[in-house]
């Protein structure tokens, strides 16, 4: 079942654009199952993708976990309606069935976004895992592919043995841009602060063509850890970000930015509608804060204003 998210926030936001319903591109957000609070981050992806002005959002919710094997029957989203995917899902296998038409939409050109806690999903679906490149826990090692990292500006594939996926505690840290002159990454600082959030570290996979956009130090690794990284899945793009733990972790103008960039480049290879540097974009000496009318840290996001259900 899925349902279109409108939501009341007051936030004044820079937009990139004022198009018509017909010319924005129409997302598809896949939720439902996470070890992380997808019930108050959906609603803040959601507008960070509408308030661009670029995007038209719907989101898919899959069954709970407990639910019965049959509740699944019902849940088959039409992939091929929507330019992009973004997922932020962490959960149970999806139906075979489900699985085979989300890999045909990619292979075809459909685009792909992974958000945080996505890549630790479906240890085991090798097209999904070519997909994201790397992951982290859900039982991948050193047979999943190398750990990649960044040292003296070089990509490094670690094919020692070890486990996939571990981080430190929460804290802020800078992101610092590996390709400059991507259309996700263009025009922004060199380094800048992103809020208190995870850091991803020994993400492990098959890392074909992957290309890293961005990367922070580890606090566990002491390596630079891939945050932002792109590559393609057959004729689809795909944009692969381990930042975005929670609400508070999102609610800031360089997340914002880069959520933007990358579903619209999933899309369609490029980030015209989305272009735009706001001049609140954090820095590598400022600290980024919640963005002002956002729900503060660990607080619920507001409720959707209205929904309308779709089969």
């Amino acid at each position: 079942m899925t349902r279109r998210i409108l939501l009341a926030l007051g936030l004044a936001a820079s937009l990139t654009s004022v198009a018509s319903a017909a010319d924005k591109l129409k997302v598809l957000i896949v939720d439902g199952q996470n070890n992380h609070n997808w019930v108050v981050t959906t609603p803040v992806l959601v507008n960070a993708l509408e308030t661009s002005g670029a995007f038209t959002v719907t989101v898919s919710t899959t069954p709970d976990k407990s639910a019965p094997k049959e509740a699944w029957n019902d849940w088959h989203p039409k992939f091929s309606d929507y330019a992009t995917v973004v997922s932020n899902y962490n959960g149970a296998d999806w139906p075979e069935a489900v699985q085979k038409d989300f890999e045909a939409y990619v292979q075809n050109g459909g685009g792909f976004v992974s958000v945080h806690a996505a890549d630790n999903s479906f240890g085991k679906w090798e097209a999904y895992n070519k997909m994201i490149g790397v992951g982290g826990w859900g039982g991948r090692n050193e047979k999943s592919g190398p750990w990649i990292y960044v040292k003296d500006g070089q990509l490094f594939r670690d094919t020692s043995a070890g486990s996939g996926g571990s981080h430190g505690a929460q804290h802020e840290f800078m992101v610092e841009v590996r390709n400059p002159n991507h259309p996700i990454t263009k025009g922004l600082p060199a380094k800048w602060m992103h809020a208190k959030d995870e850091l991803y570290s020994n993400l492990r996979g098959p890392a074909e063509g992957i290309e890293v956009l961005s990367t922070s130090l580890s606090d566990k690794t002491n390596q630079n850890e891939p945050n932002m990284m792109v590559l393609n899945y057959g004729k689809g793009r795909v944009f692969h970000t381990t930042l975005g733990h929670a609400d508070y972790s999102m609610l800031e103008r360089g997340f914002y930015k880069i959520i933007q960039r990358g579903t619209e480049w999933a899309a369609t290879g490029d980030c015209k509608a989305t272009a735009d540097v706001p001049s609140d974009f954090p820095t590598d000496k400022v600290v980024p804060v919640a963005l002002e009318g956002y729900p503060k840290q660990n607080t619920p996001a507001p409720k959707p204003a209205a929904a309308s259900v779709t089969k």
